[in-house]
């Protein structure tokens, strides 16, 4: 069993930056693609980014592009989520999740969750 925990997040105005980091109790994340999933109140979970164990793949949703950036460091067992250029409509609760090997975009494809952690974007 993977546990998963999220940091990072809070209030911040639009047009600022946060940094998510998700630390993992594995001894090694590394064999583990790590997704970074969001919610926002009465709307489904969706993917926000994705990276694959070896950190050579990754995926994100059109909305974040060019915004955000995932990135991973196995020696340390964390993922982190930069953001920037924050947008009101980026206000969610932010959850890491992992699942082994093969990258993936599906909510229900991944198998370890995190408690998730608030962002929360002012106009």
């Amino acid at each position: 069993q993977v546990q998963l925990v999220e940091s990072g997040g809070g209030l911040v105005q639009a047009g600022g930056s946060l940094r998510l980091s998700c630390a993992a109790s594995e001894r090694t994340l590394s064999n583990y693609a790590v997704g970074w999933f969001r919610q926002a109140p009465g709307k489904e979970r969706e993917l926000v980014a994705a990276i694959s164990w070896s950190g050579e793949s990754t995926n994100y949703q059109d909305s974040v592009k060019g915004r955000f950036a995932i990135s991973r460091d196995n020696a340390k067992n964390t993922v982190s989520l930069q953001m920037n250029s924050l947008k009101p409509e980026d206000t969610a609760v932010y959850y890491c999740a992992a699942r082994w090997s093969l990258l993936s975009v599906i909510v229900y494809e991944y198998d370890y969750w995190g408690q998730g952690t608030q962002v929360t974007v002012s106009s």
